[in-house]
């Protein structure tokens, strides 16, 4: 068996571009955050996860170019040697203090966070309890974490009953870690913080919980899931990232000071990766420091997709419930998820198409997103193209 044969039998990709409907790696040439250029054309964009708009800021922009002339394009190292600069140091106590934690650490990017959290802590004979649903890279720290002997146990999406009879299996003595997505990114859901951290502590279980689409998004002044719910002082570990409300690359990790030593001595993603490049760390500060001195941009934020789930609901579309800054719409099927997108892509409008098997049959979807920059005049001109698309395929 040749070990190519799957590369050369994959035709889906090559088929679905054949019938000019191919929605993935379109190169945006012009981005100023609710307005993007591709192929030459105007687009409002309406499925970045720019949530507060911060990656056209200036100040934001500033803050890269002047990280550049004074430490260059990167760090040559990781942490661990050679990699660590000031502005490392920076970001992570500013942003402990922001998530009112001990101490933070810095990964590369969001997708290695869970990798560099997971299998450090969870060892042989540990348990990691994981939402069904939960973000990929929680799925590959599971994963990675299995492959150490480790035991990798799965609940029912949101579901605090399965949770706890998952839990109640396990042996009472053993460690363990429940993970969570704080805000799912496909469809936009709250984890249910409460009875999650109820169960948690009945079952004697640390809770790490991944406040990726959270931050910027909901809590007290964007502080994400653990704000949300009061349970800041309950919560263990929050990570995150800073390619969606920070206007930048990489991830992080909040808890106890001994933890984050642990991880930060232990974990073969943080010790042999590069660190995060001088403008990226530089860009995640200034925009951690608008969003502490602009809340306002959070209350925009929700007031723009509620406006958007509203509107798309009245005109009868299936749109799921939510009070963060994703809305989906049901569409239903592959083929008519692709259709929509097109029709959506050729009259000015940028969303993200879900198709199985990334979401069950039957809940394909058209995922929009919002920012806080985005205008009034986007919103309504985002949702007379899907009403005129939704009746053009009738949908609505």
């Amino acid at each position: 068996m040749d070990l190519f044969k799957k590369c050369y039998e994959f035709t889906r990709a090559d088929e679905i571009k054949a019938l000019g409907l191919y929605p993935y790696f379109r190169p945006i040439e012009e981005n100023e955050g609710p307005v993007v250029k591709i192929e030459g054309k105007r687009i409002i964009m309406a499925g970045s996860n720019n949530y507060l708009g911060l990656t056209a800021h200036p100040r934001v922009k500033e803050a890269a170019i002047k990280a550049i002339e004074k430490y260059g394009t990167g760090c040559s190292g990781s942490r661990y040697l050679t990699g660590t600069l000031d502005l490392h140091i920076e970001l992570e106590d500013k942003l402990a203090k922001y998530f009112n934690k001990e101490a933070v650490l810095l990964f590369s990017t969001g997708y290695q966070t869970a990798q560099g959290i997971i299998p450090t802590l969870v060892q042989r004979g540990d348990y990691v309890i994981s939402d069904k649903d939960n973000h990929a890279c929680i799925i590959a720290g599971n994963l990675m974490a299995k492959g150490a002997t480790a035991e990798f146990v799965r609940y029912k999406h949101n579901d605090m009953d399965d949770l706890e009879r998952v839990i109640a299996k396990l042996p009472e003595d053993a460690a363990k870690l429940i993970v969570s997505d704080g805000v799912f990114s496909t469809g936009g859901e709250i984890v249910d913080l409460i009875n999650l951290n109820n169960i948690a502590k009945k079952y004697n279980a640390r809770i790490l919980i991944d406040d990726a689409h959270s931050v910027g998004v909901i809590g007290k002044g964007g502080r994400g899931t653990a704000s949300e719910f009061n349970l800041e002082n309950e919560i263990d570990m929050t990570m995150g990232t800073f390619s969606k409300t920070f206007a930048s690359l990489g991830g992080f990790v909040a808890g106890e000071s001994k933890v984050i030593n642990y991880i930060k001595h232990h974990s073969p993603a943080l010790i042999f990766s590069a660190s995060p490049t001088p403008a990226s760390v530089a860009s995640a500060i200034a925009a951690l420091e608008i969003l502490q001195e602009e809340p306002d941009r959070v209350t925009r934020l929700i007031r723009n997709a509620e406006k958007m789930r509203h509107g798309l609901k009245s005109v009868g579309f299936t749109v799921l419930d939510g009070r963060t800054a994703i809305v989906p719409v049901i569409v239903g099927n592959d083929e008519l998820a692709f259709k929509m997108w097109k029709m959506l892509y050729d009259a000015g409008v940028f969303v993200n198409v879900f198709i199985s098997p990334g979401v069950p049959p039957g809940r394909q979807m058209m995922r929009t997103s919002y920012m806080a920059t985005h205008e009034d005049s986007h919103l309504d001109e985002i949702l007379h193209i899907f009403t005129e698309t939704g009746k053009n395929l009738g949908l609505i």
